[in-house]
């Protein structure tokens, strides 16, 4: 997942109202009121981007599945890289909406932030966002950044824990997308908190085939993966533990445009946060990455499935 560069100078706290969580632990869109903002419309029609990842191209098309089903004309701009091309770009209104992670956004945004569970960082987001954009209610799906080592390897060097990591300081190499060598939750932050440092960080691509398959030769001893990749459990791999704290809740959640944020939108969004699940999110990844479908129709096949479709 794609996290920061800081956007000097253009912190400003944004237009939307600070946000309650509701018991199920989604925001409440009963919170926020009407809370369109003067002239928001998405009746112009809507245009979704996504980042340089199979995860996020998945949410892209499911919000156009959710939004189209309930009037919206929506364009999707796939793959478009990372977060520090596709947070730019919807401020300068190439595109609209983005799926967006609550944690690796907060850290984007505010890197000595230090709010870690869902509604802390919602409110956080709220006011670190640029003005402009605002974020809407979280869903239930979430989806962390993981540190991932081969079952060999856990026991080569007794590594459980990120922690374990500092004893194999100048031993081993990791390997991650580029921006990851920059980023808190990344080699910065293993460095800061837990005070490891690699003998080579690897430029590779981001939960990929590049860094698994440099994984599964040994090319690399430490993988940069996400939670929802189900390669981690079919070859066994490791999920380093994290007592520190470094990695934040992720939970999914929609960064749009004030212009664009109307009611319409928002429900329909809503909509689909309160049906996607991190299992759910899992198993689309993986008719992707696996079985080599298309990611608009695994998307669309699941809004049909659980009636966010007619």
């Amino acid at each position: 997942m794609n996290r920061r560069t800081v956007l000097g100078g253009l912190f400003a706290v944004a237009s939307v109202p600070a946000l309650s969580a509701c018991a199920s632990g989604i925001t409440s869109l009963d919170s926020q009121g009407s809370g369109t903002g003067g002239g928001s419309s998405s009746k112009g029609g809507i245009t979704v981007g996504t980042a340089n990842f199979t995860e996020n191209q998945v949410l892209g098309y499911l919000y156009a599945a959710a939004l189209q089903a309930a009037g919206v004309k929506v364009t999707v701009r796939p793959n478009l890289g990372t977060r520090e091309i596709v947070i730019p770009a919807l401020r300068s209104g190439d595109i609209d909406l983005l799926p967006e992670y609550q944690g690796a956004l907060l850290n984007y945004l505010d890197p000595k932030a230090t709010a870690s569970e869902q509604g802390a960082m919602q409110n956080a987001l709220t006011l670190a966002l640029p003005a402009g954009l605002q974020i809407l209610p979280y869903g239930m799906a979430e989806d962390s950044d993981a540190f991932v080592v081969t079952r060999e390897t856990a026991n080569k060097y007794g590594l459980a824990s990120l922690a374990d990591l500092k004893k194999q300081n100048g031993k081993l190499v990791i390997g991650a997308a580029p921006e990851v060598k920059k980023r808190q939750v990344g080699a910065v932050g293993l460095k800061d908190v837990y005070g490891v440092e690699f003998k080579e960080f690897k430029s590779l691509d981001s939960d990929g085939p590049l860094v698994k398959g440099a994984l599964k030769k040994g090319d690399v001893d430490v993988a940069n993966l996400f939670t929802t990749d189900t390669d981690i459990k079919s070859n066994d791999w490791v999920v380093l533990a994290d007592p520190l704290h470094l990695i934040p809740s992720q939970h999914i959640v929609p960064l749009i445009a004030d212009r664009k944020a109307d009611d319409t939108v928002r429900k329909a969004l809503a909509r689909l946060g309160n049906v996607l699940t991190t299992a759910d999110l899992t198993e689309l990844n993986s008719l992707v990455d696996n079985d080599k479908k298309d990611p608009q129709d695994v998307a669309n096949a699941y809004a049909k499935r659980h009636g966010l479709v007619k």
